[in-house]
């Protein structure tokens, strides 16, 4: 009994260290699972026209995703920074302009609004301008240095890349092999371990499909509604709204609804409320009609836990936090929900 308390207590350990020793690459481990669990299906499909040769499905599957995901990812985000630094570095090199901007926006305040703002304190609103504008540049300097890094960390980056291409190659042709040495060592018996792995990779799929698939789509016809309107800077703001659009309720309107009132503020009334009803019934109702296509509602997450995950995974694990938050919320969920139901399998 001692000498099997001590072999475990060594399992633990070289566990322990091993995990330790790959902290660095956590991330790139995570999405190769992810990467795996949405691409498994092709990974069969093509191994069937291959006759069973799982390398070279493997090395085809891997292919297949960098040419329709990584590739436009990266251009999208090599744009993106681009734009952004060109966006950052004119707000904090043209104070006037943001000052003019609020003077705008403030001077078409209904009475009703300005009312309730002299109630609630701010009846200055010489002050509250001054007060905003140095919140945005707080905010501007804090992310500028974020951004700009991006481009420093480019080793790292692509290191990272190459790791999680590299392990997702052998995931996809060892993924099976894998998961039977985890069943192996798992205390659960077969029909939990089977039932979890089944709920897992049902509840991920749909969260995948679901919110970021969606986001995407309501970022795209944000940006497209950008795009016709001539505001600057459109994959930027599209990539906003795709990450944006994760969070229920507000979503992606938190980027189009202050450019409609900025358009509104400088007499662009066609333009603002062009965009306001685009925003509305456009972007806002694709959440209403596509989401039942692609997720069933056995699998949808309810929208408190995609909000708090969403939220707690950026302040966890940065901007990437957006997907990886509710992906750990999804895991949570198929393993309560196997915990709950243990007594039926």
């Amino acid at each position: 009994m001692q000498e099997a308390n001590a072999f475990l207590i060594l399992v633990g350990l070289a566990t322990l260290a091993f995990a330790w020793v790959l902290m660095p690459f956590l991330g790139a481990v995570f999405w190769a699972v992810i990467i795996v669990i949405m691409f498994y299906p092709l990974f069969e499909k093509v191994t069937q026209r291959l006759n069973g040769h799982a390398s070279v499905a493997s090395l085809v599957t891997v292919l297949i995703v960098v040419l329709i995901v990584v590739l436009p990812l990266l251009l999208i985000a090599v744009a993106m920074i681009q734009e952004a630094t060109s966006v950052l570095t004119t707000i904090q090199t043209d104070d006037t302009a943001l000052q003019s901007l609020f003077n705008r926006v403030f001077a078409v305040l209904p009475n009703w609004l300005t009312s309730l703002l002299g109630w609630l304190g701010f009846s200055d609103l010489a002050a509250v301008q001054a007060s905003v504008a140095e919140a945005v540049s707080g905010w501007i300097g804090m992310i500028a240095p974020q951004v700009l890094s991006i481009g420093q960390s480019t080793v790292s980056f692509f290191v990272s890349l190459f790791a999680m291409l590299y392990l997702t190659f052998f995931f996809f042709r060892d993924g099976e092999r894998l998961i039977g040495y985890i069943k192996k060592a798992s205390p659960l018996r077969p029909g939990m371990q089977d039932a979890l792995l089944a709920r897992f990779t049902l509840v991920v799929r749909a969260t995948v499909k679901g919110d970021i698939l969606i986001a995407m789509l309501q970022g795209g016809l944000g940006g497209l509604g950008f795009w016709v309107l001539g505001i600057r800077a459109t994959i930027l703001w599209t990539v906003l709204m795709c990450f944006l659009s994760l969070l229920p309720v507000f979503g992606a309107a938190l980027v189009w609804l202050p450019f409609a009132i900025y358009f509104l503020a400088t007499g662009a009334i066609w333009q603002g409320a062009g965009l306001m009803i685009y925003g509305l019934l456009v972007i806002g109702l694709v959440d209403n009609f596509v989401r039942p296509l692609l997720v069933s509602q056995a699998t949808k997450m309810p929208e408190f836990v995609v909000l708090i995950s969403t939220l707690g995974g950026v302040a966890t694990f940065g901007l990437q936090g957006f997907i990886t938050g509710p992906v750990i919320a999804a895991m949570f969920i198929a393993v309560w929900a196997t915990f709950i139901g243990r007594d039926e399998v």
